[in-house]
C-alpha cells in the first residue's frame, strides 16, 4: 500500500476546521450528557434544523449573523419540545429525544422545501467555507472561544449552578427548592441551541444544508466528550478547561477519521469506525479501573 504522507498533511487542516465546528455541537452534548446527566438524542435532528434555518434565511437575503441567531433559536425550540415531552408529559428522556428527532425530519423538509438546499460562497457572504480552510479554522475557533466564555460565565450564575446541581443530584436539588424539571428544560434548550448554531456554521462550511446532515451527530458529540474526558480528565478540572477538552476531543476525532481514510479504508465504513472509536474510549476508564483494582487486590494478598 502506497501511503503519501503529504496527502495526510494536506487533509489535516480541513479535519481541524471540521473538528472546531463540531466542537460547538459537542459542547452542547456535554451540557446534557455530563452537566444534566440526561441522554438527549435530539441533536441528530436539531443540527439539521439549524443548518436548514440558516441556509434558508441567507437565501432569502438575511444577514449571515441574523441567520445564525435564528438557527440557534430554532435549536432551542427543538430542545424546548424535548424538555416538554419529558417534564410535562412524563415521557422518558431518551424517548423524548427520539420523538423530537423524528418529528424534526418532517419539519426540516418543510423548512427547505426539499431534502437538500445549496448555498454558494460566490453568491452569498458566508463567514466560513470549505474553499478557505485557514479562515474557516479561525472563525470556528473564535466561535468556540466565545461559546466557552459565555458558558463559563453562565454556569457561575445562580441559574447555571441550579442546572449543575440538578445534574449532580436531582433529589437533593428538589429538596433544596430547585424546580428540577424547569432546569432540565432550560438545559435542553441551551444544549440544542448550541447544536443549532453548529448546524448553521457547518451548512456554510460544506455549502449546503441537508435533511440527513445530522445523522450520527450524537455519536460524534459523545466521541468528542469521551475522548476529551479520557485524555484530559485529570488535567482539566476547571469547567472552562473541560469545555476546551471537548473541543480538542472533536478535533482529535476528525483527525483520527482523516488518518483512517488515508490508510485506505472505505468511506462507507465510517459509521462502524465511529462506533468503534466511541466504544474504545468508553471502555478505557472501565478497563483501567479493573486493572487498578486487580493490582490493589493482588498487593493486599502479597502483604498478607
Amino acid at each position: 500500500m502506497n501511503l503519501d504522507i503529504m496527502a495526510l498533511m494536506r487533509a489535516l487542516p480541513g479535519s481541524i476546521a471540521q473538528g472546531l465546528i463540531w466542537g460547538v455541537m459537542a459542547i452542547g452534548v456535554y451540557i446534557t450528557y455530563k452537566v444534566l446527566d440526561y441522554a438527549d438524542l435530539t441533536v441528530d435532528g436539531s443540527i439539521a434544523t439549524g443548518g436548514a434555518v440558516a441556509v434558508m434565511m441567507m437565501l432569502s437575503g438575511q444577514n449571515v449573523y441574523v441567520a445564525l441567531i435564528c438557527a440557534t433559536l430554532a435549536g432551542m425550540a427543538a430542545g424546548l419540545v424535548t424538555g416538554l415531552f419529558h417534564a410535562a408529559f412524563g415521557i422518558p428522556g431518551i424517548l423524548s429525544g427520539i420523538l423530537t428527532q423524528l418529528g424534526l425530519y418532517s419539519i426540516n423538509m418543510r423548512i427547505m422545501g426539499k431534502s437538500n438546499q445549496a448555498i454558494s460562497v460566490d453568491k452569498y457572504d458566508l463567514i466560513l467555507s470549505l474553499r478557505d480552510i485557514p479562515k474557516a479554522m479561525m472563525v470556528s475557533a473564535l466561535f468556540c472561544v466565545i461559546v466557552i466564555g459565555v458558558l463559563y460565565w453562565f454556569f457561575g450564575t445562580e441559574l447555571g449552578r441550579a442546572i449543575r446541581a440538578t445534574g449532580n443530584n436531582e433529589n437533593m436539588s428538589r429538596a433544596q427548592g430547585i424546580n428540577t424539571m424547569v432546569m432540565k428544560v432550560i438545559g435542553l434548550m441551551l444544549s440544542n441551541g448550541l447544536v443549532g448554531l453548529a448546524g448553521g456554521l457547518y451548512a456554510q462550511y460544506q455549502g449546503n444544508a441537508d435533511v440527513n446532515m445530522g445523522r450520527g451527530a450524537i455519536v460524534i458529540g459523545l466521541a468528542a466528550v469521551i475522548i476529551g474526558g479520557v485524555i484530559f480528565g485529570k488535567l482539566f478540572t476547571n469547567f472552562a478547561l473541560r469545555l476546551v477538552s471537548v473541543v480538542v476531543g472533536a478535533i482529535l476525532y476528525f483527525v483520527v477519521i482523516a488518518v483512517v481514510l488515508w490508510l485506505g479504508l472505505e468511506t462507507t465504513d465510517m459509521k462502524l469506525i465511529s462506533a468503534l472509536i466511541v466504544a474504545a474510549f468508553l471502555a478505557v476508564p472501565h478497563l483501567k479501573g479493573r486493572y487498578n483494582a486487580s493490582h490493589v487486590k493482588r498487593g493486599g494478598k502479597e502483604n498478607a
